[in-house]
């Protein structure tokens, strides 16, 4: 959906080059930002300089893999130069994870000054449909229309009311029971709870599957907290970075092996839910399937570990590492009534397998939030595992995959910043990821995505557990909803609409 350019570039139409090198995206005319000034190629060209400075910490720099330029002929032209041939050129500025910003508003926000912006972030100036007038962390955004929005038909609604904070419970209530609001997100419930609210006549669940994926990450690097400012950070020149366990083989694969695929399912998800060991579920041509992982195996697991040397040496029933390490895990998640249930599972297989773990369950604004001076973020991973699931923008996952390449690691001189969540590092994943970037053919790109999908979870970078539907409530008054599992749910918030009577 062209939402800014008039039209979506191809090989066919000329926006790409036949040479596969770059993309040329025409702006169309016209379009303003909500203060009423013009958008232009020079706003997209900063976006990138602000998302790929070294001192920066974007988020999604995975996006902008294998760009070495971006030029501006004139102001509605921006032109894409990629390294080398791009067969899926449609990373930088696509999909509502590659956002464009404003030059005007964010060019004192460039490098290690990007962390001071909280002015600018908690009130974007934008292109879309509603203006933000109120930004109260943890708690609510205040919106009202765009008066420059570039349908002056749309929006239908003067104001919208985004409330944060909360949990599931609290927001699928105030959709289905209460009628508070309209639009309930991301509602990771039992399914009997549900079920339950919709008995309240106010609202509708709406739920489909894309490539969201519940996963266990595994740390990679030492969190322990005597390395002070090296803690989880990979590559540290004194040494010591690595994880004094889950580096092993046998003991990330007896952890998954000790698990309940199934009942976790059945338990936190229902019909929403599918078991599966993919990184990357779906598309289906995508989705690499781990043989037996369905099944759990705890004496298996046992054997597993008891080879690899890792003995209850003093009956205590927790292992100790063949340094002597005693196997203890802090696992961490978002506070959830289902993750909640999860971790109470999970340490119970653990301890069947010799395995000590503390759970820690922290509020998900802090979780999710990435404030560089919290400790608590899932991005600085001070803990042995965390849970939690994300997915990606569009069909195609070269640039979710990306988030297993080596210099994606979060660490201090990027605040914090990144994809590679577990600091999952192999030259063979980066030198496969870097083919796909190079390859037309969609049944190899299929083919080479299977096996970097494969690559992760053999190798240690995560345990997946639950392929879980999206699923959200929508009040029916509330009309024009088209719940969109590859990309934002608010993706076509323009046309929503009250329904009369």
């Amino acid at each position: 959906m062209p939402w800014l350019a008039s039209e979506i570039p191809t090989v066919g139409n000329g926006g790409v080059s036949e040479d596969l090198t770059t993309i040329t995206w025409n702006i169309t005319p016209g379009i303003v930002w909500s203060d009423g000034s013009a958008f232009t190629s020079a706003d997209v060209k900063f976006t990138y300089d602000y998302c790929t400075h070294p001192e920066g910490g974007c988020a999604q720099l995975t996006k902008f893999e294998g760009v070495s330029s971006v030029d501006t002929p004139d102001d509605l032209t921006v032109v894409v130069t990629f390294e080398g041939p791009t067969p899926n050129p449609y990373g930088p500025f696509v999909g509502g994870e590659s956002p464009i910003i404003q030059k005007a508003q964010f060019e004192g926000c460039i490098g290690a000054d990007a962390s001071t912006c909280t002015e600018q972030n908690f009130g974007p100036i934008g292109t879309g449909p509603f203006v933000v007038t109120e930004f109260r962390t943890n708690d609510v955004i205040q919106m009202v229309a765009n008066e420059n929005y570039r349908d002056p038909n749309k929006p239908a609604f003067a104001s919208v009311t985004f409330k944060g904070g909360g949990d599931a419970t609290a927001a699928g209530r105030s959709v289905m029971e209460t009628g508070e609001f309209d639009y309930a997100w991301n509602l990771q419930l039992a399914p009997d709870v549900i079920a339950g609210m919709a008995e309240g006549g106010l609202g509708t669940p709406v739920a489909g599957f894309g490539p969201l994926m519940e996963r266990l990450m595994l740390n990679n690097t030492n969190p322990d907290p005597a390395r002070g400012d090296m803690r989880s950070v990979k590559d540290d020149p004194a040494g010591g970075s690595e994880h004094p366990f889950l580096g092993d083989p046998a003991v990330y694969k007896a952890l998954s092996m000790a698990i309940d695929r199934p009942l976790l399912v059945e338990i936190g998800y229902g019909q929403a839910g599918n078991t599966g060991c993919s990184w990357v579920p779906a598309p289906d041509a995508y989705a690499s399937p781990i043989d037996n992982c369905e099944v759990q195996d705890i004496a298996g697991a046992n054997a597993m570990l008891d080879a690899a040397g890792y003995m209850d040496t003093n009956g205590d029933g927790v292992r100790e590492t063949p340094d002597g390490v005693p196997m203890s895990i802090l696992y961490q998640t978002s506070t959830n009534a289902v993750r909640q249930d999860f971790q109470a599972l999970i340490k119970q297989w653990w301890s069947e397998i010799g395995v000590e773990t503390e759970l820690r369950n922290i509020d998900a604004s802090v979780f999710f939030g990435g404030d560089a001076g919290s400790p608590d973020t899932f991005q600085k991973f001070f803990a042995d595992v965390e849970m939690y699931a994300n997915t990606f923008n569009g069909t195609d996952p070269q640039a979710y995959l990306g988030n297993g390449l080596c210099n994606k690691a979060p660490r201090p001189d990027t605040q914090w910043q990144g994809e590679n969540i577990s600091r999952f590092c192999m030259a063979e994943y980066d030198a496969m990821h870097a083919q796909l970037t190079q390859t037309a053919d969609i049944a190899e790109r299929q083919r080479i995505g299977r096996e970097l999908n494969a690559m992760m979870v053999e190798n240690g970078g995560l345990i997946p557990l639950v392929h879980r539907g999206r699923v959200s409530a929508h009040a029916n008054s509330l009309g024009g909803i088209v719940l969109n599992v590859w990309d934002s749910e608010l993706w076509n918030v323009a046309d929503w609409y009250r329904i009369d009577g």
